[in-house]
């Protein structure tokens, strides 16, 4: 990788960094679309909690707790798992190739 594409990712990186652990704070504690339009809709009350509600980011705090560095925390880390997740694929695909290309 060249040096200016290095010199972009890194600053792509930290971008996304600080808008999930600083930006978020400021985000909206209303409800999201689907959770708007399922009280509006009147079924609301059917939902049920995910598989991982227990889970040290359910519903992007720390720990349950409500606060900007708990947001923060969850957005900094929801970055760095999908960074992994992603860098780990292309991994694979660049190790194994593209089937059909010799």
């Amino acid at each position: 990788m060249s040096r200016r594409g290095r010199t972009l990712w890194i600053v792509g990186v930290a971008l996304a960094l600080v808008v999930a652990g600083v930006v978020s704070w400021y985000a909206s504690s209303s409800p999201d679309g689907l959770e708007w339009a399922a009280e509006r809709a009147g079924f609301a009350h059917t939902a049920e909690d995910s598989a991982v509600a227990g889970s040290p980011l359910a519903d992007y705090l720390w720990n349950g707790e409500e606060d900007r560095l708990s947001a923060g925390a969850a957005g900094v880390v929801g970055v760095l798992v999908t960074l992994l997740l992603a860098g780990g694929v292309t991994w694979l695909v660049r190790r194994r190739g593209v089937p059909g290309q010799g």
